[in-house]
């Protein structure tokens, strides 16, 4: 019999027809007279949901309004502190040659099965689907994490070794994974720390840590990612969600690899911390790298990607080009209610 109820993202493991249901439950809560704070980074769940809006910026309150008061580009300006004219960067880039190609993939789980694709140098490629679909699975096995049962990923050319990460980092393959507080940050170390964790080969000498190399590496990164952190040894833990999620992406862009995999690489970071985390995708694409992206966001994929492929029960469902793209299609084949295209 509450009367108070905090959501803290409540839809961010949810699939669109979930998403309704909630909102629903919502409505219903509300008739009952009770309130609800609901906090989240997706502006269209606030204006579809909420009666008033309360933007934070840097641990502060900075207003309070009537959502008939305010619309999406006044309540974006208000949280990043500036106007954002173009929440996706433009990309105008012509694909290269292959730079990952992905034959008959399954994993030792099933959870993803017979998948095959190729990616090129300078695209931006998302892998869609519902929950469960098996669009992690397949990134993961690509990646090492899961074991490989059958099929044969090449990058540049070159066959990628099955047996764990460290082979497909040495292949040039870096990937941020889905939740970067489980496994792609060790929250009790530092932002320097975190960033040189997976070069430290390269700024060793006979196995001891040259300490300037380091330290240039480390505030590199963090000037030309604009992480914003009080010093680089401050703790990981007690930086907010999107620089977080730069530092992480600061580990992998000193790897300095062919193959970029992000998985939910937006996951629970404000609108500012989005463009920006788009900005470096595009600019990876520009040097020639081969990006894939997994999102559940549809307007993510949509708004960036030059291709989307679709999961559906652990396998391809389909394949669809820029021009072909619509949040329809996309769900037809992610529920299975479209026959796979290529």
């Amino acid at each position: 019999k509450t009367k108070i109820i905090i959501m803290y993202e409540p839809t961010s493991a949810l699939a669109e027809h979930e998403v309704e249901k909630l909102f629903s439950i919502i409505q219903m809560l509300k008739k009952q007279n009770v309130g609800i704070i609901y906090i989240s980074h997706k502006m269209e769940e606030i204006f579809s949901c909420a009666d008033r809006i309360t933007i934070f910026r840097d641990g502060r309150n900075v207003v309070t309004k009537t959502i008939a008061e305010i619309d999406r580009q006044e309540a974006i300006r208000f949280m990043i502190g500036r106007e954002l004219i173009d929440q996706y960067p433009s990309k105008e880039i012509v694909p290269g040659e292959v730079v990952l190609q992905v034959e008959n993939l399954s994993d030792e789980s099933e959870r993803c099965r017979g998948v095959s694709f190729k990616l090129h140098r300078g695209e931006i490629v998302g892998i869609a689907g519902l929950m469960g679909s098996g669009r992690s699975e397949v990134v993961e096995t690509i990646f090492g994490i899961r074991k490989r049962k059958t099929g044969r990923i090449t990058v540049a050319g070159k066959a990628v070794n099955a047996k764990g990460p460290g082979r497909a980092i040495n292949a040039g393959i870096a990937l941020v994974t889905e939740d970067r507080k489980d496994s792609g940050l060790n929250l009790k170390s530092s932002v320097r720390e975190n960033i040189s964790i997976c070069t430290l080969a390269q700024i060793s000498r006979a196995g001891v840590l040259v300490k300037k190399k380091e330290i240039v590496n480390v505030d590199t990164q963090i000037k030309s990612l604009g992480i914003k952190t009080p010093f680089r040894d401050q703790i990981v833990n007690f930086l907010s969600g999107g620089n977080q999620q730069k530092v992480v992406v600061s580990k992998w862009l000193l790897t300095d690899p062919d193959v970029f995999i992000m998985d939910e690489p937006t996951r629970g970071i404000d609108v500012g911390a989005k463009h920006e985390i788009y900005t470096i995708m595009v600019n990876l694409a520009r040097q020639g790298k081969g990006i894939l992206i997994v999102s559940s966001e549809l307007p993510e994929i949509l708004g960036l990607c030059d291709r989307a492929m679709v999961m559906h029960e652990g396998k391809l469902a389909g394949e669809l080009s820029r021009s072909e793209f619509s949040q329809e299609k996309i769900m037809q084949l992610a529920t299975g209610t479209e026959e796979a295209v290529s």
